[in-house]
């Protein structure tokens, strides 16, 4: 239990306190819950879909992209935006890109990302929501927060010293590809849809560890925010697309 408070006070914004202040080993087993957060965010937006049930889809669409970055607190757009300045900024230098995404200012590339992101997350929303497609607003959570489990297990952490050190040393290798094998297993019993999911996530996954490992030889904590995000947007965006 205090693996998942722990993940849940780390990935929301949700009003939580630990008792106990948590070590690596905590942290590490955190992220073994990662997909249940998801998976919990995912309902709170199937919740709030059904509430507004009533109402336009093109607000349905609104409300529901306002709400899924407040409850995260706009953490992973944060990593996103990070992301996006030091890969334009970095010039393909690997020292001058991790340098840049610590600077707190956001730049151009930054800001256009995002506006993007959310603008192509609308437009998904909106074709779902007309589509009364509720499955994608648990599955596309689900597949951004296992994303990070599996590069966590897959890639090197190249900030020593940090959290996400901690969380990429400590994380139980064999529970996580057994949590892996779970929510893939999930997935394909949703049918065409969550298979559909999982081969977006997938493909997206893959494709950021591409990019991350060629310019920095792994990941940091903003890549990963920014992989939970394009890993959303393109299970969005393939289950708009199958529908459109």
């Amino acid at each position: 239990m205090k693996a998942f408070l722990l993940a849940l006070q780390f990935l929301t914004c949700l009003p939580l306190s630990l008792k106990a202040e948590p070590g690596p080993a905590d942290w590490g087993r955190s992220a073994l819950a990662y997909p249940a957060i998801g998976l919990l965010i995912g309902f709170l937006l199937a919740g709030l879909q059904r509430l507004t049930g009533h109402a336009d889809p093109l607000l349905q669409a609104a409300l529901l992209t306002a709400a899924w970055a407040l409850v995260t607190g706009g953490l992973h757009l944060d990593g996103l935006a990070d992301s996006a300045d030091a890969w334009v900024g970095g010039h393909g230098d690997r020292a001058r890109t991790l340098a840049i995404m610590k600077d707190p200012r956001s730049g151009p590339a930054a800001v256009s990302t995002v506006v993007l992101t959310l603008l192509l997350k609308f437009a998904a929303l909106f074709v779902l929501a007309k589509a009364d497609a509720w499955p994608a607003l648990l599955l596309a959570p689900v597949q951004g927060r296992s994303t990070l489990v599996a590069l966590l297990l897959s890639t090197p952490y190249v900030r020593p010293g940090g959290m996400g050190s901690a969380l990429a040393v400590h994380l139980p290798r064999a529970a996580a590809v057994l949590v892996l094998l779970l929510v893939a297993a999930v997935a394909f019993a949703a049918g065409n849809a969550g298979a559909l999911a999982l081969a977006a996530a997938v493909a997206a996954g893959l494709f950021l560890r591409w990019l991350t490992m060629r310019r920095l030889g792994g990941m940091t904590g903003d890549t990963l925010g920014a992989a939970v995000e394009l890993t959303e947007l393109a299970v969005l965006v393939a289950l708009a697309l199958e529908l459109s």
